[in-house]
């Protein structure tokens, strides 16, 4: 029997149709293969959740008394741009009794396709035959081999529903809280949008506070010693090391704020006996870091190149489904399946011919190591983003900045780990303790493939920590104290941001819910990092100053002006432990929303009958632009909504 494959994306499409039987008639929308198969695709959501106004025409005046609005029929309407495609692929759905959903391998993938066939109205009996190709990788070779295991899409309806609940509650969410601090700035005099979101928010709350702790920063001074333990030419430094007596003059981090009592220290281990108590010597291997994960990837461009989040993964995009040069870029996995290891010879390959750059890389590579990154228990629906087998010399400046990111991680999997000497030294001087420590790299392994590669440690270790007996007696001549001052954190950058995003549970209030963030997704996911930064920008409560990110004015106003509870990342945690579970079937979609409906009609009652926020009456009238970003990612939540005051 002939079949329908719906894809994602035109480019997922075109992949799918290269690998079913030839010759192919190219129509409008859709690619008919030699087989009878016929292969169509969405161009991300198809659909998009109607705007308030499509359930009551009230709702297009923006009023405190209206809220919360809460739909009893979800309406999804077709997008204005994808209407021609929505209607070829329901034509095409009312044809073919054996369809294949062929949307990406992730919870939103599952739901932009499903939600077409609940749109088409498609019996019941042709749903509980749909397929499920699932495809991670469009070179041809990888997308055959998903053509043999297709399964019964059946088994993602709980996927499904989790994702259709995420998608609905933050519409909710976001919508109701918008309008509602909106409406609220406006009494008071602001101008702009103020768009609160389930995600948006609390990194907004990350940057608000780290800019406060910055401003309210007292230097204060600290002090450090050394003992100077003279040496066959020279000299051993070994740094004092407290002991508990001496707490009441230190702060949080262990460091003395007292210099007197440095200073009496000082004096007494002068000329004294320098004891050696303990005498180390060891050397260590560290193995190649993973291959990249889309955040990973977005952390190290922003530190190599300053490329913003949303620029890599605009390059990935283009290195994916243009140039065919790199695996699947929305992945959260860091990790191979080991069948992919046999392919090593031909990635290596197309690698050496993308990147002049790489080539030495490439030809000193050993394709027999195998590191721990292939490990199919740790792959799920996507795996980590490495090179494909294809090559390609038609890369921008940027593609190509991003592709050898890429490239060189994965190249460093073939080899071996970098090896250290390390030496520690334990002195018993006047009975206080100082340790004397070093590190060379001996073997640099994957380092050799850093740019501008330094090891950072010690060339003379021998000098510095010679190998002593212990019970060794030296004489120390005497003490150097060095004056230091503690140091502000700093301003968040792109970089820090996104490392901020991704490990998220430290900062939860909560410690019950920080092993969730841990274990999922963290503050949103790898496709919409980018565009909720983009979000905050964009709405002028974030400012970039050079590298770093600030909260601006109307952004700090927000964030005093919303419940603690809004700000911390904590609520996004119980949300992905309850959207687990769904997707587990644990929980049923039903209570989840309910508990969330009763919820902002109480934060609504709250809003409409409190005073306004005086945080808000301090802003500046200052709005800010707002653009609505086009396909999937980005925001919150899965789609985007306008917010017109």
């Amino acid at each position: 029997m002939a079949r329908l494959f719906i894809a994602e994306k035109p480019s997922l499409g075109r992949a799918i149709a290269t690998a079913l039987p030839r010759p192919h008639k190219n129509h409008d929308g859709y690619i008919e293969t030699a087989s009878g198969d016929v292969v169509t695709w969405c161009i991300g959501h198809l659909l998009e959740q109607a705007e308030p106004d499509a359930y009551d025409e009230k709702y297009k005046t923006w009023r405190l008394d209206d809220l919360p609005i809460l739909p009893e029929q979800w309406i999804l309407k077709p997008r204005k741009t994808a209407a021609k495609q929505l209607g070829t692929v329901k034509k095409l759905l009312r044809q073919y009794d054996d369809i294949v959903h062929a949307g990406d391998p992730d919870r939103e993938g599952q739901l932009l396709v499903d939600e077409v066939f609940s749109h088409a109205k498609l019996p019941d009996a042709k749903k509980k035959r749909i397929q499920r190709l699932l495809i991670n990788d469009l070179n041809t070779s990888a997308v055959k081999k998903a053509l043999s295991a297709l399964r019964s899409n059946q088994e993602f309806v709980p996927l499904s529903v989790s994702a259709l609940a995420r998608s609905r509650a933050d519409w909710l969410y976001g919508m109701n809280m918008s309008r509602a601090y909106t409406l609220l700035g406006k009494q008071a005099g602001y101008q702009g949008v103020l768009s609160v979101g389930r995600v948006q928010t609390p990194v907004l709350g990350l940057v608000v506070r780290r800019d406060r702790e910055i401003e309210a920063f007292v230097p204060k001074p600290f002090y450090q010693l050394d003992a100077v333990i003279p040496y066959q030419g020279s000299d051993i430094l070994a740094r004092w090391q407290p002991s508990e007596a001496c707490q009441p003059w230190q702060d949080e981090e262990g460091r003395v704020l007292a210099r007197n009592l440095v200073e009496n220290v000082a004096r007494r281990i002068e000329g004294q006996p320098a004891t050696v108590v303990q005498s180390e010597r060891k050397n260590s291997k560290q193995s190649a870091p993973l291959p990249y994960s889309l955040s990973a990837l977005q952390i190290d461009a922003a530190k190599r190149f300053n490329l913003s989040a949303a620029d890599v993964l605009a390059c990935c995009q283009s290195l994916y489904e243009k140039h065919k040069v790199i695996t699947y870029p929305r992945s959260d996995c860091r990790y191979l399946p080991k069948d992919h290891f046999k392919e090593a010879q031909s990635v290596t390959a197309a690698v050496s011919k993308t990147s002049d750059a790489l080539a030495g890389a490439v030809k000193n590579a050993n394709l027999s190591l195998k590191s721990k990154a292939w490990n199919d228990s740790k792959v799920e629906a996507h795996h980590a983003i490495i090179p494909t087998s294809k090559s390609s010399s038609a890369l921008s400046g940027r593609e190509k900045d991003v592709y050898e990111l890429i490239a060189r991680q994965y190249l460093m999997q073939f080899y071996p780990a970098a090896e250290y000497a390390e030496a520690k030294l334990d002195f018993d001087i006047a009975g206080g303790h100082f340790v004397a420590k070093g590190k060379k790299l001996m073997t640099p392994g994957w380092r050799a493939l850093l740019p501008n590669n330094k090891s950072g440690q010690d060339d003379e270790l021998e000098s510095l920590v010679p190998p002593l007996e212990k019970g060794t007696v030296l004489t120390c001549t005497h003490g150097v104290i060095k004056d230091c001052m503690t140091e502000p954190p700093r301003h968040f950058t792109e970089a820090t941001l996104l490392q901020a995003m991704t490990g998220i549970g430290r900062f939860v209030q909560d410690a019950s819910l920080k092993k969730i963030l841990r274990e999922t997704d963290g503050l949103g996911t790898e496709a919409t990092r980018a565009g909720i930064l983009d979000l905050l920008f964009k709405r002028g409560l974030l400012q970039r100053e050079g590298k770093s990110i600030r909260a601006t004015a109307s952004g700090k106003g927000l964030i005093d002006a919303l419940p603690e509870k809004a700000t911390y990342p904590d609520m996004t945690a119980q949300w992905e432990r309850q959207l687990h579970d769904m997707a587990e079937k644990k929980v049923a979609y039903q209570p989840f929303m309910s508990a969330l409906e009763s919820e902002l009609s109480a934060l609504m009652l709250s809003v409409r009958q409190g005073p306004i926020p005086q945080s808000l009456r301090n802003l500046p009238a200052n709005p800010a632009t707002f653009k609505k970003r086009k396909g999937k990612g980005g925001g919150n939540g899965r789609r985007r909504y306008k917010t017109k005051a």
